[in-house]
């Protein structure tokens, strides 16, 4: 692998939107480290892409585990590759689990803030200041539901579907890249988020005419357009932007 390709390093890369974004990158020309909790799933990952698995680099690490950014940062040590970009993209769905209508377990919202705020924080600030780092963007991945709350008529049962801790850690996630932005401008590392509304292929037909009904643009969002939005942020198309929440969501947020 040459360590001279740049290079993005994107958390729990396998899920929906994170293979989404490591092909759309790979297509670009870029080299991938991608993480997941499952070496299986990663030797599974590398199989199913044979034409740029020369670009692909996976590390196995549960960033729920104490010694997850220790790992993180050995295993980029010992292949001598550091990304010019990070996308924070972890997620453990387990932590949406409720416990009863509007009462998720006090593990889920613990477990969701490890994931969207403290671990993509001590993360970034420790890859930001290894002496090795070459680090010029850090995009967290948010939420529409960071911004606005969800509309209970999307749902069957609001109470129960719509987990209340998702969203509020989700608007933490949209502060933090703000915070974040002030205190990393110093080394010239910017620091952005988007937060994307629904995307296909997670609901069914009734889901998706309630939402397109509540949707200026009247669908949800297709594969292809979760992607854009991470190039533009990763490249140097959007080096005059640091702190800001790029919302792609059809129009969702804005009635």
């Amino acid at each position: 692998m040459n360590p001279d390709t740049p290079a993005v390093l994107i958390t729990g890369a396998t899920g929906k939107l994170g293979t989404a974004f490591t092909d759309a990158l790979l297509n670009k020309g870029y080299t991938i480290i991608f993480t997941s909790r499952s070496a299986e799933r990663i030797q599974n990952f590398l199989a199913e892409r044979p034409d740029t698995k020369s670009r692909l680099y996976g590390i196995s690490v549960d960033f729920e585990a104490q010694d997850a950014i220790t790992t993180t940062l050995q295993a980029l040590e010992e292949k001598n590759l550091w990304p010019i970009a990070l996308v924070n993209n972890a997620r453990n769905a387990a932590h949406l689990k409720m416990e009863r209508p509007n009462h998720p377990y006090r593990e889920g919202w613990l477990g969701e803030y490890l994931l969207d705020v403290i671990v993509p924080y001590d993360l970034s600030m420790s890859l930001s200041s290894h002496p090795a780092s070459r680090l010029k963007s850090i995009v967290n991945v948010a939420s529409m539901y960071g911004v606005v709350a969800p509309t209970p008529s999307l749902y069957d049962n609001h109470p129960m579907q719509s987990p209340i801790h998702y969203s509020v850690a989700k608007a933490a996630v949209i502060h933090l890249t703000k915070e974040m932005a002030v205190r990393l401008a110093d080394r010239e590392i910017r620091v952005n988020a988007i937060s994307y509304g629904g995307v296909q292929g997670r609901v069914n037909e009734t889901f998706k005419q309630r939402y397109a009904k509540l949707c200026p643009m009247g669908r949800m969002l297709e594969d292809n357009e979760v992607t854009g939005p991470l190039e533009f942020l990763v490249t140097d198309m959007s080096s005059g932007m640091t702190g800001h929440n790029l919302i792609v969501d059809g129009g969702w947020s804005i009635w």
